[in-house]
């Protein structure tokens, strides 16, 4: 039977195969579009089974936060190439995908909820394998909730970054932004010294003194110099110990007191590639 442009079209633009792939399945499907679209997915299941082994550790790592700033998502949408990764067609589809993932808490409900017209979001990622012919999977999802949430992706949606302010104050858009792009350049292990889990500590006391050791150091003098590391430790590590990337004159703490007495910073997310 003769296939019209048109109907592949349509059929491309409800599903982003390549022409001739859409042209297939519509003669395949005897001009039937939603059988054409069936197809188009079997193609993908095929795809997706001969590429389960491949390493997916490039794609997009974008950040949503609601309307209300009172809960914001990462999504990592993975994929196997830099190619692919840059490619409007691709980023459009991540970005879909991320606004969706605001819409839930956890990644298996994610993964299960609708996309579009009766396909879940598992099932677009499979049908996207087909299309696009690498591997494609949701490679993190994170989601923070708090009073004030803000975001930032650094260049090129490699890193992104949420964080949660006390209060909703004039400039909570820009210090917010400010704080989550710390967050992605420094990559804290936690909030404070608090957050710190203790094993952590224990390690790296061990490995300082170690290194103390090495270096000939008295074993009476150990536990005091060990502690002065672990002091080094904190500030590079945790959040709002860390030197203030913006400002080297004062760390994180600083800065937001400087801007507020009464403003803190609650909590953060990171999500990065690979």
């Amino acid at each position: 039977m003769k296939i019209t442009a048109a109907e592949v079209n349509k059929l491309r633009k409800s599903t982003g195969a390549g022409m001739m792939d859409c042209k297939k399945a519509l003669i395949e499907a005897e001009g039937n579009f939603e059988k054409a679209i069936e197809n188009l997915r079997k193609k993908g299941q095929k795809v997706a089974a001969n590429r389960a082994d491949r390493v997916s550790s490039e794609g997009a790592v974008l950040a949503k936060v609601n309307s209300e700033n009172s809960k914001g998502v990462i999504v990592s949408i993975n994929c196997e190439t830099d190619f692919v990764a840059k490619n409007d067609s691709y980023l459009n589809l991540a970005n879909s995908i991320a606004e969706k993932a605001l819409n839930y808490d956890d990644i298996e409900s994610f993964l299960n909820s609708n996309f579009e017209k009766g396909i879940t979001v598992s099932e677009k990622l499979i049908e996207q394998t087909g299309v696009i012919g690498e591997k494609i999977e949701i490679g993190g999802f994170k989601v923070l909730k708090g009073t004030y949430i803000g975001s930032y992706i650094h260049a090129g949606n490699k890193i992104a970054a949420l964080t949660c302010l006390s209060k909703a104050i004039d400039n909570a858009p820009e210090i917010s932004k400010n704080i989550a792009m710390q967050v992605a350049a420094m990559n804290p292990i936690a909030l404070n010294e608090e957050g710190v889990d203790s094993s952590i500590i224990e390690k790296e006391i061990e490995i300082a003194k170690d290194q103390l050791r090495q270096e000939g150091k008295p074993e009476a003098m150990l536990d005091n110099i060990a502690k002065g590391k672990i002091k080094r430790f904190f500030k590079d590590n945790t959040l709002v110990n860390q030197i203030y990337i913006k400002d080297s004159k004062q760390n994180v703490s600083q800065y937001i007191s400087s801007i507020d007495n009464e403003l803190e910073i609650l909590g953060f997310s990171r999500l990065a590639l690979v």
